[in-house]
C-alpha cells in the first residue's frame, strides 16, 4: 500500500486533491532546523530565490519573515498555489504554477534555486532506486537542465537540495560539467544531507 501511494507522488492530481484538504506540511526540517546553513550559504538577504515545488511548507514563509523577501514560489499544483498566494497576499512574495521540469524564466535570473524534498517526490516511481525507471531519470534530469540554465553564472548562482537521499542515489544528476558539488551531512541521528552545486570558477 505504500509503494503504491509513493506511486501518486509524481500525480499533479494527487497533490491537487491533497492541498484541498491539507493546509501545511514540511518535508524533512523546517527553518528553524536549518537557519544557520541558510544563513551561511545565503548571506546577502537580497538575493533572488526560486523555491522550487514550493508546496504548502511553511519555509518561504519562514525566510521571509527572516528577511530574504525576494522569493519566486512555483508549484505545478494550481490549487496550492492559489491557497499560498491567498495565504500570504500582505507579503511581497510571488507564487506561480509552473512545472520545475520547464521553467518559464529566462536564462540567468536567480541568485539561488532552492529544493527541499521537491526531486524526491519524483524519484517514488516503482522500480529500483539502483536503477530508477527512464521517466524518474528524464525528470531530475530535466529539473537540474532547467536549475542551471536559470542561475546567474558565472560570479554567482547556487542550487541547494535538500533531502534525506543518500550521495549514491543522488549524485548522478547533480555532477555537471563545470559545476562543483558540495555535499553535507545534516542531523545526527537519522541523516539528511544538503547537496550544494556553484558553478567553477576557472582562473
Amino acid at each position: 500500500m505504500v509503494a503504491e501511494r509513493n506511486e501518486l507522488y509524481g500525480s499533479v492530481d494527487y497533490w491537487n486533491e491533497r492541498y484541498r484538504e491539507e493546509d501545511e506540511f514540511d518535508w524533512f526540517k523546517d527553518y528553524t532546523q536549518i537557519r544557520d546553513l541558510i544563513a551561511e550559504l545565503i548571506p546577502n538577504k537580497d538575493a533572488r530565490i526560486l523555491m522550487l515545488g514550493c508546496g504548502n511548507s511553511s519555509l518561504s514563509e519562514s525566510m521571509y519573515n527572516d528577511g530574504f523577501q525576494n522569493i519566486m514560489n512555483i508549484d505545478y499544483s494550481s490549487v496550492v498555489i492559489e491557497a499560498m498566494r491567498t495565504r500570504h497576499s500582505n507579503k511581497s512574495m510571488q507564487w506561480i504554477e509552473m512545472d520545475i521540469r520547464d521553467i518559464k524564466f529566462d536564462h540567468s535570473t536567480f541568485d539561488v534555486a532552492l529544493d527541499k524534498g521537491t526531486m524526491d517526490a519524483m524519484m517514488t516511481a516503482k522500480g529500483s532506486v539502483w536503477d530508477p525507471p527512464a521517466q524518474v531519470v528524464e525528470d531530475c534530469t530535466r529539473e537540474i537542465d532547467e536549475v542551471i540554465r536559470v542561475l546567474r553564472k558565472p560570479q554567482g548562482g547556487m542550487f541547494l537540495y535538500i533531502t534525506f537521499g543518500q550521495p549514491h542515489f543522488r549524485k548522478r544528476f547533480l555532477t555537471r560539467e563545470g559545476w562543483d558539488l558540495e555535499i553535507r551531512e545534516l542531523g545526527e541521528t537519522f541523516h539528511y544531507y544538503c547537496y550544494i552545486m556553484r558553478p567553477r570558477v576557472t582562473v
